[in-house]
């Protein structure tokens, strides 16, 4: 009896232990590392990847270096950059220029987003509207935004010659003296801003067409049931519909205007009397018309840290427009 109760036990331990493993989960292999599909998206990322590095990497980092350093003329015939420090930067905040320079900045920034966005939402809500000939029109008004800065700057220049400018001319037709565009401390500014606010409406109208483009018109319909319509349609429907577009349209603008070289260089070269020197400005002539390389790229890199602030605020603002 014992032999066969040990042999029934076995038996059910044997039954038992088998059940049990058949029962087990498969065990869990762990993720390769460099699996196929892993290295297949590494391949289309590395593109990128290497391009941000190459192109936006490593110029930053060596504008940050000869910002520290003596770096002259000399530098690129003796390969010597003697390591200066904080000296550039306390040269930039020392200059009689530098705070000129910021307040100019700061007015050229805010005086075209505000020109491009208001004039830009306006059109942008004219050509919602279906005519004939819209399409066309709008497309016609890209046409700032593609030509080449320098261009533009140009054919401004002719325009706002005081003698011989077209605009002149046609304000003398009505008994008004020829204005000093380019050449008056007081109204030189004032011009760079105009020229700029051209050439950044196409931008405004196109982003911000497109996101009127996506308020549904059935809002519009019930809005005008409740008496909604006109201005009070747009300030209840449109404006917090078209928010985080608009948000994102004026951080991308301060990024781009901040850094505005061409049309100031083309128009003013920072002049008259010093009326037009912006950041960018003072960082291109220190470095290619006084050769203080170093000095420059201090001016340079304090710019960056302006605009540094605002696109963080951008991928703030896009990312909450994605949530949205």
């Amino acid at each position: 009896m014992m032999r066969t109760d040990t042999a029934g036990i076995n038996t059910a331990t044997t039954t038992t232990a088998a059940t049990s493993s058949a029962e087990a989960p498969p065990p869990v292999r762990a993720p390769r590392r460099f699996s196929r599909e892993n290295v297949t998206r590494l391949l289309f990322v590395a593109p990128a990847a290497l391009y941000l590095v190459l192109f936006f990497g490593y110029p930053v980092v060596k504008n940050i270096t000869m910002s520290l350093q003596e770096y002259t003329t000399k530098t690129f015939f003796t390969g010597e950059a003697p390591w200066v420090g904080l000296a550039n930067y306390q040269a930039v905040l020392n200059s009689n220029l530098f705070w000129p320079a910021m307040t100019n900045t700061a007015l050229f920034t805010l005086g075209s987003i505000a020109g491009q966005f208001i004039i830009g939402l306006a059109l942008a809500c004219f050509f919602k509207r279906r005519f004939p000939l819209s399409n066309f029109l709008r497309s016609m008004l890209l046409l700032p935004w593609l030509l080449p800065l320098i261009v533009s700057s140009a054919t401004w220049r002719s325009i706002l010659e005081q003698d011989s400018g077209i605009l002149n001319q046609f304000l003398g037709t009505f008994g008004i003296e020829p204005v000093p565009w380019l050449t008056s401390p007081a109204v030189a500014l004032l011009a760079v801003v105009m020229v700029n606010i051209w050439v950044g409406i196409p931008f405004n109208v196109t982003i911000l067409y497109g996101g009127l483009q996506d308020i549904p018109d059935e809002l519009y319909e019930a809005g005008a049931l409740d008496g909604a319509t006109g201005w009070k349609a747009f300030r209840h429907i449109t404006l917090p519909n078209l928010k985080p577009v608009i948000s994102v349209v004026l951080v991308l603008g301060v990024v781009y205007t901040i850094k505005v070289l061409d049309i100031i260089l083309g128009l003013t070269n920072g002049g008259p009397a010093n009326a037009t020197q912006t950041l960018s400005i003072r960082s291109y002539q220190e470095s290619f018309i006084n050769f203080e390389f170093g000095v420059g790229a201090a001016f340079s890199n304090i710019l960056i840290l302006i605009s540094l602030v605002f696109a963080v605020i951008y991928l703030r603002a896009n990312r909450r427009a994605v949530d949205e």
